[in-house]
């Protein structure tokens, strides 16, 4: 169960010269149990989505209030939470840091698998099961925004998270690559918390959240939420 009781998270900002420091709400009085297997939220840029995501493992700490994630609290217990929580942000080489797909998911398997050699065949593996066996070895620039996408999913998941949680993970790729995503996120057998602007990623879960300015508007089915989201926008 992932789980917020009034969380909010406040961040200072300047006021006019010579008047100091404010703070600006980004969310505000967040109160939530998380427990569905496909949790969507959605909601227009800056509305706070992301950084109720990021709170789920220790990426944004809560100014007030208390996030925990089967117990545990990414405030105190950060690398237990990071275990369990497995995060793929919109750009994918915001978190690709090695040279080639292949280190890339190297570099995820190394505290599990010791073995060098052991370790290599086991990413390669990993790759190929993304369809990804004929980029192993190219530079991550050289990808496709969706091959990227998938080599960060990839490497991700290589440490077997308890859940997995995407922000706007299609933000960025065609109609192809945007439904291969959904089928793989429709199989996982993690937990999976998303924030999207795709609203067909979003009817694909248990339940669907809107945030606006900070704050949760709706929450409850796909269709509602949606429906509820698509009325704000009009």
């Amino acid at each position: 169960m992932i789980s917020l009781q009034s969380v909010s998270v406040r961040v200072p900002v300047p006021r006019a010269p010579g008047q100091g420091w404010g703070t600006r709400t980004l969310l505000d009085d967040i109160t939530l149990d998380l427990g569905e297997r496909r949790v969507a939220f959605v909601g227009a840029n800056g509305s706070g989505k992301s950084t109720l995501l990021r709170l789920l493992n220790g990426l944004v700490l809560a100014s007030s209030g208390r996030v925990t994630v089967d117990g545990l609290d990414p405030a105190t217990d950060g690398k237990s939470v990071r275990r369990r929580v497995g995060f793929v942000f919109t750009d994918p080489l915001s978190q690709l840091v090695m040279p080639t797909p292949l280190e890339d998911v190297e570099l995820s398997l190394r505290r599990t698998v010791r073995d060098r050699t052991g370790r290599r065949e086991a990413a390669r593996g990993l790759l190929a099961a993304r369809g990804l066996a004929h980029v192993a070895e190219q530079s991550i620039y050289d990808l496709s925004g969706g091959e990227r996408q998938l080599v960060a999913l990839t490497a991700v998941l290589a440490v077997e998270p308890a859940v997995l949680v995407a922000d706007e993970p299609t933000t960025l790729l065609d109609l192809r690559n945007r439904l291969a995503l959904r089928r793989i996120v429709a199989e996982l057998d993690q937990r999976v918390v998303l924030a999207t602007h795709d609203l067909d990623l979003a009817r694909d879960a248990d339940r669907v959240l809107v945030v606006d300015e900070g704050r949760i508007v709706a929450d409850g089915a796909p269709a509602e939420s949606i429906a509820h989201y698509e009325r704000m926008m009009a």
